[in-house]
């Protein structure tokens, strides 16, 4: 993937640093140059001086070829700003923005922006929102061989069981997000949209896994 970062402080700077070792390509943008040595002499990826939400600036960072954009910087506006003219202008699909206001947050969840508020603000869960779905699972135990992942559920699987859900992917609903509070699900629950499930599977069958939740339900 190539990532576009605005705010190069703590977060942006150590969320550029991860996406370099995950081998994905970053430009990373602030309006102070001085920002970018957060960076160290390691960093591999384009600094843009400007401000993020500059359609030309946005162009120089390689908005264009974009497949995710975060703003991190430390101004709610610009965030915000700089997040729906990467979304509305360019059409990036992958926006997330830093919000210090959960609030607001709320609000820009709805116009379909991923907000983070600070309180529960690391990169890692920036991360995680950035890269596709599975691409970095939530936890990995220490042998590498079980892993737990949070995915939204696709269109294909609305409306149907979670029992019938476990039992073709091979993976175990841990619990599921739904409307902001979570639920532990049983042999009737079903699948709503906007449930965002917590997977736990083994490593080695991740990919069937993936596979069955975009396909959708086999029937019998």
């Amino acid at each position: 993937m190539h990532v576009v970062i605005m705010g190069c402080g703590r977060v942006g700077s150590t969320l550029a640093r991860s996406l370099e070792d995950r081998n994905h390509t970053v430009s990373i943008i602030d309006s102070d140059p001085d920002a970018f040595r957060r960076l160290g002499p390691g960093f591999n990826g384009d600094k843009v001086a400007g401000m993020g939400f500059d359609q030309a600036v946005l162009e120089k960072a390689g908005i264009r070829r974009a497949d995710a954009f975060a703003a991190v910087s430390s101004g709610d506006n610009s965030n915000i700003i700089a997040a729906r003219v990467a979304r509305e202008s360019f059409g990036i699909q992958q926006v997330v923005a830093r919000i210090y206001d959960p609030g607001r947050a709320e609000v820009y969840q709805r116009l379909g922006i991923t907000t983070v508020a600070t309180v529960k603000w690391t990169a890692d869960q920036v991360l995680r929102r950035l890269l596709p779905a599975g691409a970095e699972p939530d936890f990995r135990d220490p042998s590498g061989t079980i892993r737990v992942d949070q995915v939204p559920v696709p269109p294909a699987w609305i409306g149907h069981r979670t029992v019938i859900f476990q039992e073709q992917s091979r993976s175990r609903i841990a619990w599921i997000d739904r409307l902001g509070e979570g639920m532990l699900p049983s042999r009737e629950s079903v699948l709503q949209e906007g449930d965002y499930l917590h997977l736990v599977m083994r490593e080695d069958t991740a990919d069937h896994a993936y596979a069955v939740l975009s396909a959708g339900p086999e029937e019998h």
